[in-house]
């Protein structure tokens, strides 16, 4: 019903993704996005709001306010009010906003490492102190190191930022892994800011995105969920978001951190969200089969790769390696050389790993794999 396995070619396009190494012989594995066209439900409504020909300023229609209500109330049984809602251009600019909506200036910003690169940036954006624990990997599992944490917390931490599922390691996080860091959280009077743009992209079976602000209404009370259409239908470049913030008082200072710098969000996004939430189930579907498959194949090309460690991979559509055994502080610039283009580890707080993005099609896949055995292959011979 959906072809996947089609390979579109993106090189001459503005993608970001490909224009980082147009003119070279490099796949570029790096940024989140995936390579195959958006659904075609999105599309066909993309067209009908271009044929109407007017783009002037937008605001969310009544439609897509309920499909977000009902599709928070189908997937994860939570009830939200319409006031709750606010819409941003992008789920960074909620990580920035938050950030400056919470804590006097100097604050602390806590989160842990590794996390994708904007946690690390919005705290001093927002003239706050960035203070960071560290995920440990023990068990074959990526998982929060409780003493730690609570030891890295002080007076002055206001907010911890959470990434769940967990962008770059593709961890799930329990109901139990959310208990405890919500309990640590409150009894520390911190906000959570709950980063949840992967949830509907969960591949390992048996495993449940759990909103944090579902876990009970203190928590919900002291949490702001970031969440978006655009990593689950690939649409990141319309620009469309949300944050769900049920606290009168934190939806209050949440939005008065936005005025004055938070632009609109533009029409073609609200649209595409609409059609997401309303008619993206089956696609959805169709593309978390497909991740499944090529997360398998990356998993059985990695087994095979001397020195090299990977977690299971429970959401996203990211692998996070750990290059450290081969020598590999400079892993991404060698893989770079062998031609192929992957996230560096250094930029996520832990240099030696490499982030690959498998969301494209299956041969595209097969031959970044085997360019990286070549290229370690190479390496174990020097």
């Amino acid at each position: 019903m959906f072809d996947f396995d089609n390979v579109l070619d993106r090189s001459s396009s503005d993608s970001h993704k490909w224009q980082k190494y147009r003119g070279r012989d490099i796949i570029p594995m790096w940024v989140a996005d995936m390579d195959f066209p958006s659904p075609p439900a999105i599309v066909d409504a993309l067209r009908r709001r271009v044929d109407h020909a007017i783009f002037g300023y937008g605001s969310p229609s009544p439609q897509l306010k309920e499909a977000v209500i009902a599709y928070l109330h189908e997937n994860y049984s939570w009830d939200v009010s319409r006031e709750w809602i606010v819409w941003l251009p992008g789920l960074v600019t909620g990580l920035n906003v938050a950030c400056r909506s919470w804590g006097r200036s100097g604050a602390g910003i806590m989160t842990a490492l590794p996390v994708y690169p904007p946690f690390l940036t919005a705290p001093g954006l927002a003239g706050k102190r960035l203070r960071t624990t560290r995920l440990f990997f023990e068990d074959q599992h990526w998982q929060f190191d409780w003493d730690a944490l609570r030891d890295t917390i002080d007076a002055r931490t206001a907010m911890f930022l959470l990434c769940s599922p967990h962008n770059p390691t593709g961890r799930v996080w329990t109901r139990a892994e959310l208990e405890t860091l919500a309990d640590i959280c409150l009894k520390s009077g911190m906000v959570i800011c709950s980063d949840e743009i992967h949830c509907d992209l969960v591949l390992k079976p048996g495993c449940r995105h759990i909103p944090t602000a579902t876990i009970d209404p203190e928590v919900a009370d002291r949490t702001i969920t970031l969440m978006a259409p655009s990593k689950t239908y690939n649409i990141p470049g319309l620009g469309c978001a949300f944050a769900i913030v049920s606290n009168p008082k934190l939806r209050m200072r949440f939005k008065r951190a936005m005025a004055g710098i938070v632009p609109h969000v533009n029409v073609l996004g609200f649209v595409a969200a609409q059609a997401a939430y309303q008619h993206g189930k089956p696609w959805q579907a169709a593309v978390i089969d497909y991740l499944r498959r090529n997360r398998d194949q990356v998993v059985d090309r990695v087994r095979q790769w001397p020195d090299v460690t990977m977690g299971p991979i429970e959401a996203t559509y990211l692998a996070w390696m750990d290059m450290r055994a081969l020598g590999g502080k400079n892993a991404a610039v060698r893989f770079e050389e062998a031609g192929v283009g992957l996230s560096d580890g250094a930029a996520f707080g832990a240099p030696g790993f490499v982030r690959l993005n498998f969301g494209c099609s299956r041969h595209v896949l097969a031959d970044a794999l085997a360019r990286m055995t070549r290229a370690i292959e190479k390496w174990n011979t020097l």
